[in-house]
Parts: structure tokens; C-alpha cells; sequence
């Protein structure tokens, strides 16, 4: 099918520093870009399409994202090496040093990636993953696959077929696509959707997410996400997501010689006696004392 994307864009403090590289395709246009952007600059992105963008750099100490209108200063997460925004899905960039970058995206039309996911995986299989944003850092795989696409969008050697398998090879190994009937009332979360949430809660260093933002993760809504979860895990999203916390906050203070005050500053705590209150609750002493027991231990 003839395609031409669409997207509502704009950038501030990022300059392209070669020629954009693109090719259009069945229902699908893919462009190479290679550029730099300044401490401070900016980006807004919005389209009526699902797309998909690929780093071959690591990006998150750099550039961060967030789905919401100003949310840069309490919402946003680092930026990962591959992303999927579904169509109609908003997404502010802010970059917090300057840094030179290349990257791949790939603007898809919709019935194209149902004409392609639903007949092994059923349409509804297929909707349900089109609506889920996937965010992952490592690539492996679907990096050496955009490596080669990157070859066929700014030189072609091969026929388009190839080219378009590509994209269909990390269209799949990305998207999370969800298994039969786990949707059902007394379903449970898949793993592919518990690894986006741990994937999700590293991005944020442990700061805290709230129930919809874990919901938004998985393509669920928030009250049957709550529900899911439970049936998954034996906690509520947020006992679980403050057990991984209390984790991260353990590993700090065995592996590094941060304050626990500072500690409780980098998880996102509002101060040192919140920390103190949740790692009691969760580990049944507090962190100096674990600390001190470590140490001698």
C-alpha cells in the first residue's frame, strides 16, 4: 500500500549534522537520522500512526521522555535504546547534556501491522499489542536487524520484500504481544508485561510510579491492571513496586557509600525518615542498623 507518515513535530537545540536518509515501503517509511542535541534542547512528537524509534547509542544518560504536557520536571524517564509509541500517543524529548546520536524510526500504518500480526496471532491479539507503548534498553537482536535496514533505507541492494521483512522482524521481536485469553477475568500479567515493568521502574532509578503510569506500561486499564496483578503476584502494584525500592535501596547501600539520606533523595523518598519508615516495614530493621550488619557480616 502506497504510505506517506505524518507527524506534528518540534524541535529546539537539535541539528541534523548529515543528509536524512529515508525509503517508503508497503505501508511503512523508515529514516536514518544522524544528529546532535544541546544541553536544554527539546523535542515534541505526535502521530496519527504507531512508530517505532530505535538508538544505536545509549541515549538515557542524556535525553528524557515523557508522555505528559510539562511533564519533564516531575514525570519523565531516561529515554531507552528502542521505543514503540502507539498512534495518537504524545512524546516530549528533553536532552539534559549535549550529546551526538544516530537513530532509525519507523512510521507504520496501522492496517499494515494488523495485515501482518493478525493472522498468528488473531486481530484482537494484534489491537491489543498496537496499544501497548513498549520501552526497552536492551535491543540485542532488533539492533542488528535496524543495522540492516539502516544499509537498505540509505543504499538499497536488495529487493523492498527484504527490507520490509526487516521491519516485520522488529515489529515482532518488540511489541508486546500479548498470549491468548490473557485477558480473561482471571488472567495474570504475562512475563514479556512483568519484565516491561521492571524495565519501566529501572528507567526511573527507582523513583516511584503510580498505578496508571504501571497500567500504561502493559496496555491495561487501571482497574483491571490492579486486579491482574494481584492475581500475578500475590501484592498490590504499589507493595511490589516498593519491595523493588527497598531492593535498590539495599544494593546502594552495600555498593556504595551514599548517605542514607542521599539515598533516600536518588529513590525518590521525600527524606531520609521516609526511607527509614518503608525499609522498616519491608525488611524489619533500618537501613543504618542492615547497613552496620552488612558490613560485618
Amino acid at each position: 500500500m502506497s504510505y506517506l507518515h505524518s507527524m506534528t513535530c518540534f524541535t529546539e537545540g537539535i541539528k541534523v549534522l548529515a543528509p536524512v536518509k529515508w525509503r517508503s515501503l508497503d505501508g511503512m517509511v523508515g529514516v536514518f537520522w544522524d544528529a546532535e542535541g544541546q544541553a536544554g534542547a527539546r523535542g515534541y512528537y505526535l502521530s496519527p500512526d504507531p512508530r517505532i524509534v530505535i538508538f544505536f547509542n545509549d541515549v538515557s544518560p542524556f535525553i528524557r521522555m515523557t508522555n505528559r504536557e510539562g511533564g519533564m520536571t516531575g514525570y519523565s524517564r531516561p529515554m531507552t535504546r528502542a521505543v514503540y509509541v502507539p498512534a495518537g500517543v504524545p512524546l516530549w524529548t528533553g536532552f539534559t547534556a549535549t550529546h551526538r546520536f544516530s537513530h532509525l524510526d519507523l512510521h507504520l500504518h496501522r492496517d499494515r501491522l494488523l495485515r501482518f500480526l493478525s493472522p498468528s496471532v488473531g486481530a484482537s491479539a494484534a489491537l491489543t499489542a498496537l496499544r501497548r507503548p513498549v520501552e526497552i534498553q536492551d535491543t540485542a537482536a532488533i539492533e542488528t536487524m535496524a543495522g540492516l535496514l539502516v544499509g537498505e533505507v540509505s543504499a538499497p541492494t536488495k529487493h523492498a520484500v527484504f527490507a520490509e521483512s526487516l521491519v516485520a522482524g522488529i515489529v515482532a521481536g518488540l511489541l508486546d504481544i500479548p498470549d491468548h485469553g490473557a485477558e480473561q477475568p482471571n488472567g495474570r500479567l504475562t512475563q514479556a508485561q512483568m519484565n516491561r515493568l521492571m524495565s519501566r521502574l529501572g528507567s526511573c532509578n527507582g523513583n516511584r510510579l503510580s498505578v496508571a503510569d504501571m497500567a500504561q506500561t502493559v496496555g491495561l486499564s487501571e482497574s483491571w491492571f490492579a486486579n491482574v496483578f494481584k492475581q500475578t503476584t500475590g501484592k498490590t502494584p504499589l507493595q511490589w513496586q516498593l519491595g523493588k525500592r527497598i531492593d535498590l535501596a539495599q544494593k546502594l547501600l552495600v555498593e556504595s557509600e551514599l548517605t542514607i539520606a542521599d539515598i533516600a533523595a536518588q529513590l525518590g523518598f521525600s527524606d531520609q525518615a521516609h526511607l527509614t519508615k518503608a525499609f522498616r516495614q519491608v525488611v524489619g530493621g533500618t537501613p543504618a542498623a542492615w547497613r552496620r550488619m552488612q558490613q560485618f557480616s
